[in-house]
């Protein structure tokens, strides 16, 4: 390509598929030039289990989009999700001796927030501000420049395994890739789908994935609470397996071609094909049976998202509505049971903000990869995650000395 701008590579390690995303920033814009996808076999949940697989996946997934972009990919921002992500707020508080506040001091308190005991064996994946307080004015968003004695702020903390993050660095490292950052999947997404208009008013996002469901609650430009389930789109595919006594692969089909989870959206009339385990007679039944295997699983997947919204205290504050995006949030009925039992409005949510082959990525199941391209244009920081000599527990650890040596 001519006149290159700078390249980001977007790499969304799934449970049910590895997408890379190439994007060109050029004066702020951010175009798609390149998309490479291969079935994931290696994760479980959102998991690794299996580097082997994991590595072949994403060297298949990276070289389809070297070649529809014509770029050589090195270095790739990669996403975390799964059941070990755990999300909590916090305060810190500094004297700033009635003086104007300076980015240092912005440092200091948000390093005071995050100076809190947090098991040895999690790593923090982000520190996201979310407002600051200035001699008792609540609601700042950026206090340098102001002057007052007592700066005060609340972030929002993310912490995952450190043994997923090391295992996911690896499999990166081993398939020749360098990883410039890691981000949580469920804020990567908001990035591509979210509008302003629903950061400031309020709402909810549900990144619907294969292995897990990723829940963030956006409110007044900020992000106030993360979680997520370890169910999916798979628990599904199995539900339909076990219940038509077909395999996997033909239930995953059927889930996609004729899955519906709300039964008054079925006509009585209709039938589905299924293919028979080992040989056996092909059959047909109602696509109303369809529905009803898969219409119990959705409404408890959503009535547990649900209860973690009240919860988390911010149920109030969701007031523009619920967003679904992930690969799975394209079943059937999915967003007309959610009105239902969020009683908000709800809709699916497609990558935005973006050109070039925008039309190649206008899925949901893309909202990820696009999205991590997009944080990586606002976040430019230079970092490399690596394994090889030094090992990452060991970083981790000499870390923690840092922040209690800053502390005491």
């Amino acid at each position: 390509m001519s006149n290159k701008g700078d390249i980001i590579v977007g790499l969304d390690i799934g449970t049910t598929k590895i997408c890379a995303v190439v994007g060109e920033v050029r004066e702020g814009q951010v175009d798609i030039v390149g998309l490479g996808s291969h079935p994931s076999e290696g994760l479980r949940k959102g998991v690794v289990v299996n580097i082997e697989t994991t590595v072949a996946s994403i060297k298949k997934a990276v070289q389809e989009a070297e070649m529809m972009s014509g770029c050589e990919i090195t270095s790739v921002i990669t996403g975390i999700a799964g059941g070990h992500i755990k999300g909590f707020n916090s305060h810190g508080v500094i004297a700033i001796k009635g003086r104007e506040v300076t980015a240092k001091d912005k440092e200091r308190v948000v390093d005071a927030a995050r100076a809190v005991a947090i098991p040895t064996d999690r790593e923090v994946i982000h520190i996201l501000p979310q407002e600051y307080t200035l001699d008792g004015q609540e609601g700042i968003q950026d206090p340098v420049g102001m002057s007052g004695v007592r700066l005060e702020s609340r972030v929002h903390i993310v912490t995952g395994a450190v043994a997923s993050a090391h295992n996911l660095i690896k499999c990166c490292n081993q398939a020749g890739l360098d990883v410039s950052d890691i981000v949580l999947q469920s804020l990567a997404s908001a990035e591509a789908v979210l509008t302003p208009e629903e950061c400031a008013l309020g709402a909810a996002l549900l990144d619907f994935g294969g292995g897990t469901s990723d829940l963030a609650i956006f409110s007044q430009d900020c992000i106030k609470h993360t979680g997520g389930l370890a169910l999916g789109g798979n628990n599904l595919t199995n539900d339909l397996a076990v219940g038509l006594r077909t395999p996997l692969s033909a239930a995953e089909n059927i889930k996609k071609r004729y899955g519906c989870c709300l039964s008054s959206l079925v006509g009585k009339d209709e039938v589905v094909p299924v293919e028979g385990v080992a040989g056996r007679e092909p059959k047909r039944v109602k696509r109303q049976i369809v529905c009803q295997i898969l219409e119990p699983r959705v409404e408890e997947l959503l009535t547990l998202i649900q209860m973690e919204m009240e919860q988390s205290g911010y149920m109030g504050q969701v007031v523009s509505g619920l967003v679904l995006t992930g690969g799975s949030s394209l079943l059937e009925g999915l967003t007309e049971m959610a009105e239902q039992i969020f009683n908000m409005p709800t809709r699916r949510g497609f990558p935005m903000g973006v050109g070039g082959l925008s039309d190649v990525v206008d899925n949901p199941m893309y909202a990820t990869a696009v999205g991590l391209i997009l944080y990586g244009a606002k976040n430019r920081e230079e970092k490399k995650f690596r394994i090889r000599d030094v090992n990452i527990f060991n970083r981790v650890a000499a870390r923690m000395r840092r922040w209690f040596k800053e502390i005491l």
